[in-house]
């Protein structure tokens, strides 16, 4: 399996989408009082899987920056912020964020709970192989992006922004020709592979799953990016 690290506070999207969903009635077993505008809310021992089904998404906003660097060199590790090779020559911030819609869009099929959010999305990596890396020695897609989870109607933070690491192995030389002839191309790959990292970001499989004691306070509001 690939490489997958959420940084930050680990717990938040438990949390609060634990406060959500016991808001609103849906994890009707568990017996807490609903969260008010002012004081903060302690919340029993609350599993992932009793959370995950209270998601559901209503848009999303994805971002990727101007500011990143894109590099079209030829080197087995190029120094940029976007490599791709995966589509002709154009324009490289399109591309990536036409992948991450694909991604999106997979990986948010089928999840139609209660609680309705808004996926703002930041790209800060998207370091995929070089030509000449692919077909000798391989390497790694290396992949990072922000994560925030908003209201849809007032804008509001109802998830924090996490930094979430998506690498993926790449295939290399022989392999790589191979899996481009099945079809199993960088894009087909890669596309995959993050609809898979946003699913289970959303449903808080890549979260720890101990049980936790939380402590959760409703988010200021915040327009839209």
């Amino acid at each position: 399996m690939a490489h997958m690290r959420i940084f930050g506070e680990k717990m938040k999207l438990v949390r609060l989408i634990a406060v959500l969903g016991l808001g609103l009635g849906v994890s009707a077993c568990a017996n807490v009082e609903t969260a008010t505008r002012n004081a903060p809310l302690e919340l029993p021992t609350i599993a992932t899987q009793e959370i995950a089904p209270s998601i559901s998404v209503a848009g999303y906003n994805i971002r990727v920056p101007e500011s990143l660097r894109v590099s079209e060199a030829e080197l087995f590790y190029p120094l940029g912020d976007i490599v791709w090779r995966g589509d002709p020559m154009g324009d490289r911030y399109d591309q990536v964020k036409a992948i991450f819609e694909a991604s999106v869009l997979n990986g948010i099929e089928g999840l139609q709970g209660v609680v309705p959010v808004v996926l703002d999305i930041e790209v800060l990596r998207f370091h995929a192989l070089t030509n000449k890396a692919r077909y000798t020695v391989g390497g790694v897609h290396s992949m990072r992006f922000n994560l925030t989870l908003r209201d849809p109607e007032s804008g509001a933070v109802l998830v924090p922004t996490q930094v979430i690491e998506a690498d993926l192995k790449a295939f290399g030389g022989q392999k790589a020709i191979l899996a481009d002839r099945r079809g199993q191309t960088q894009k087909v790959r890669i596309t995959g592979h993050l609809a898979n990292v946003i699913r289970e970001a959303l449903s808080g499989q890549i979260m720890d799953v101990a049980p936790v004691v939380a402590t959760a306070t409703q988010a200021p509001a915040a327009s839209q990016s």
